[in-house]
């Protein structure tokens, strides 16, 4: 996605009224390439499952906890400043952080993810964050802010940010830095921006059709009969 070029707000807006397997059902239909890759395929935690879904261009990153940096105090404060600057300059808003925990199976051991962070970030255009690695603070985190996660851990450890602004892959999902993702309690996907404009009327043909089943399923003697002529009443829907 180019810095120079972001979709309009309404369209992130109309977006943003689908939930995400919705989102990936729309992008099936166009691209049956999509039903194998660009949304999560491992589990994410959704802290905050109230908060409707989410719309916005990655922030991308990489961070370590379980060992302490080799850098200076000094560097490892230029990082964290260049970290910021990359969230509140890096590209169009609003933005959503994805930042991958590069520890493997120890992805979690500390949490960069808490009350101050979540602030941080909401304040700099961020709607939320998609990370395997950990958050905490839960009833202190920043409203509004939604946050998938790997898991939900009581330390920060020896958490540092590594790398800004690079490829990352979170639960099976590959992010690229400006990528456009839509989010929600059920996870990620990332929407190419060639089909932004696509999905509304895509969900709306896919809705006619299910609601034909799903009207005929509440209907008095509904059996099977009546789903197989409902099924042909969906299908004739073009």
């Amino acid at each position: 996605m180019s810095h120079e070029h972001p979709l309009p707000e309404a369209l992130l807006a109309e977006l943003a009224t689908f939930d995400t397997p919705t989102i990936c059902n729309a992008l099936e239909v166009i691209d049956p390439a999509y039903r194998y890759h660009g949304f999560n395929t491992e589990p994410l935690r959704c802290i905050y499952p109230d908060l409707p879904p989410i719309v916005g261009y990655a922030r991308t990153g990489t961070i370590r906890a379980v060992q302490p940096t080799r850098w200076s105090d000094a560097k490892q404060k230029e990082v964290r400043l260049k970290w910021y600057e990359y969230v509140d300059e890096g590209g169009p808003r609003p933005s959503i952080v994805v930042l991958q925990d590069l520890d493997g199976d120890r992805a979690g051991f500390g949490s960069f993810w808490g009350e101050v962070n979540s602030h941080v970030h909401r304040g700099l255009g961020a709607r939320g964050v998609i990370t395997n690695g950990s958050i905490r603070d839960i009833p202190q985190n920043a409203s509004n802010f939604q946050m998938l996660a790997g898991s939900v851990m009581p330390s920060h450890a020896h958490v540092h940010v590594v790398d800004v602004g690079v490829p990352v892959s979170i639960a099976g999902m590959a992010v690229q830095p400006g990528d456009l993702l839509h989010a929600d309690q059920h996870g990620a996907v990332v929407i190419p921006p060639e089909y932004a404009a696509q999905i509304s009327a895509v969900v709306a043909k896919l809705t006619a059709k299910e609601q034909v089943v799903i009207h005929a399923a509440k209907q008095p003697g509904f059996n099977w009969q009546v789903l197989k002529q409902a099924f042909q009443k969906s299908a004739d829907i073009h």
